[in-house]
């Protein structure tokens, strides 16, 4: 069965094949295909990021505005539970409460003052520590009453020991967590948030009261209907150590409970957005904003289903239009292809009379077309043959010739390493120990230039400077001093090879080989935000204004125009582009104290620092 249908393919591409209209269809066909898939593909993925994008930003905006909103709520209540320049009276009708009858009615007084304040509140508990008693307000059938009473294992609670740990004496307490309880005696437990404030004494700093507001979700429910939502689209409401105090579905806070991004938030500065993958294989990117001062957290995870959506729309329509774009154009492929193909079968005849070894086969041209254009050229290319021939067999000779050039001049490099190393070898067997470093020295950094590396790391560039030093300092004795700044973390960095020389051998050349005292050179590298930056610098006569104009114009010309004595730099700066891109630079900057030349080198990317 395999082999019939491996031979009707066979037969359907032979009869395909041997008619040129039927491979021009084909062809057109392939590569309308081909666009047309690529650029639905291409914009395709532009639409998922640019999805993604839009969405991060609107929702990070959004997220941000919704949190300003909460923590101006938060803050209310906060300053809602203390009691401002009314501060000393309340703590000394707390310490008075047991004996004092004007007490007890000071602070039932207070706490309708603060219940009647606001329409969020369910209810006020006052705790008073040292006689484990406390005041409640809330509203009970139509009534708003005041009842007090004695209460046992409030310090147990951990709402309690959180506010008394605080340094900013408070806690908060989310019920939508199972197991929630407030630690009073209440008809029924609250639904959103207890926020406990501690009242020490100025004086002694000692606790004697926490007051505790229990509060509606009305005010947060009204903020957060703000933000907008879509089918699969959840809300949390985190306090800074990922206590939930909001969630839109009380089963979607099961799933993320143990996710790994709740521990992740934050941790970058940039407050990247988090990407997670719950148990039923749906992908979310999650987008959250941390506030500043307290740090609560407001986490919306979007399900990339809905960001993609747009995207995958416009995908489906680019293929749709592809189709019909492909069934247009093979209908005037079909009709336009034979008008072509039928004055090519005269030419494709004495073409293969050509192929057979008949160098006098021409064929009559008509019109002024294309293929008539084709055909004068044929005819030309005929009775040019013969002395194409005997041109390729010239050249077939010159590129022998030059191979044998190219390999030459390889060997060439070795064969002097390989006689410095004899040299320094003959120097050591003489005792001239000097000539022999030297030797060894010009051995090595032929070696290092010849080696095929671009890039090298600054510790063999380094090693390689202090030989080319070496030989320098023979040349020119105590005129010239180099210090090197080069911390040893910054060794390992990925520089391009002979850069450093290029620095220093322009120092020498325009400083040193100027003066008649001696010049020093500092070699120094540090590490940036963005770059890497390596500078060499001379006390040397500086640059002319005019010559730096020179130099900088050499940077700017084609390698092709340049010539002049600035090959050197040409060169380095030509490498920099080539091998880093634009964020590569390199800068000179002379005055009359010196010139210091700086190499940048941009972090990060595969051919990067």
């Amino acid at each position: 069965m395999f082999n019939r249908i491996l031979s009707m393919l066979t037969t359907l591409t032979d009869r395909i094949s041997r008619r040129l209209v039927n491979k021009l269809i084909l062809l057109f066909t392939t590569i309308i295909i081909l666009v047309v898939g690529l650029l639905t593909v291409i914009s395709y993925q532009m639409l998922e990021r640019e999805s993604v994008n839009h969405s991060m930003a609107s929702t990070t905006n959004n997220l941000k505005l919704i949190n300003q909103k909460l923590e101006d709520y938060l803050a209310g209540i906060e300053q809602l539970s203390l009691p401002q320049i009314h501060y000393e009276e309340i703590l000394q009708a707390i310490m008075n409460e047991e004996s004092d009858y004007a007490s007890k009615m000071y602070l039932e007084d207070y706490l309708r003052e603060l219940f009647y304040s606001r329409n969020d509140l369910e209810s006020i508990y006052l705790y008073l520590i040292d006689q484990q008693k406390y005041y409640a307000i809330t509203r009970e059938a139509y009534n708003i009453t005041v009842r007090s009473s004695y209460q046992e294992g409030i310090p147990e609670q951990p709402w309690y020991k959180q506010a008394m740990e605080s340094r900013h004496n408070q806690s908060y307490q989310s019920f939508i967590v199972p197991g929630s309880k407030s630690g009073y005696v209440m008809n029924e437990e609250p639904s959103f948030m207890g926020y406990h404030r501690v009242l020490r004494s100025l004086v002694t700093r000692e606790p004697k009261a926490v007051i505790s507001f229990y509060l509606k979700p009305t005010v947060k429910d009204q903020i957060l209907k703000d933000v907008p939502f879509e089918n699969g689209e959840h809300l949390l409401y985190l306090d800074p150590n990922n206590v939930p105090f909001h969630v839109d579905e009380p089963a979607f806070l099961d799933q993320v409970g143990q996710a790994p991004w709740l521990a992740r938030l934050g941790e970058d500065a940039l407050m990247k957005p988090l990407t997670w993958t719950d148990e039923a294989g749906d992908k979310y990117l999650i987008v959250y904003n941390i506030e500043a001062n307290g740090g609560w957290k407001l986490v919306k995870p979007i399900p990339y289903s809905n960001i993609y959506a747009a995207a995958k729309a416009t995908r489906n329509l680019g293929y749709l239009i592809g189709l019909i774009f492909l069934l247009i154009s093979l209908i005037l492929v079909a009709l336009f292809s034979n008008k072509i193909t039928s004055p090519l079968k005269d030419l494709s005849l004495q073409m293969r009379r050509f192929s057979e070894g008949t160098f006098d086969a021409e064929i009559p041209v008509k019109g002024r077309d294309e293929i008539a254009y084709l055909s004068r050229h044929f005819n030309r290319m005929v009775r040019r043959t013969n002395d194409l021939i005997n041109e390729r067999y010239k050249m077939k000779l010159v590129e022998k010739n030059a191979i044998l050039k190219a390999l030459e001049a390889e060997i060439n490099p070795h064969f002097l390493y390989n006689a410095l190393q004899a040299i320094s070898t003959k120097a050591l067997k003489s005792g001239d120990e000097e000539v022999a470093e030297m030797v060894d020295a010009l051995a090595l950094t032929l070696r290092y230039c010849i080696s095929g590396k671009d890039i090298v790391n600054a510790r063999e560039e380094l090693k390689h400077i202090e030989r080319y030093l070496a030989l320098q300092k023979a040349r020119f004795g105590s005129r010239l001093q180099v210090t090197v700044e080069w911390e040893e973390a910054l060794k390992e960095l990925q520089i391009p090879k002979l850069s450093i020389q290029s620095l220093v051998e322009n120092s020498i050349k325009h400083g040193l080989e100027k003066m008649s005292s001696g010049i020093s050179i500092r070699i120094h590298a540090e590490l940036g935000d963005t770059h890497a930056v390596i500078s060499v610098r001379d006390n040397g006569p500086g640059i002319s204004p005019d010559r730096m104009e020179q130099i900088q114009t050499s940077f700017r010309q084609e390698w092709e125009e340049q010539e002049g004595e600035n090959i050197g730099l040409k060169n380095l700066y030509t490498r920099l582009k080539l091998l880093y891109g634009e964020e590569a630079e390199l800068s000179i900057q002379s005055d009359k104290q010196g010139t210091e030349m700086r190499m940048m080198i941009p972090r990060g990317g595969s051919s990067h620092v």
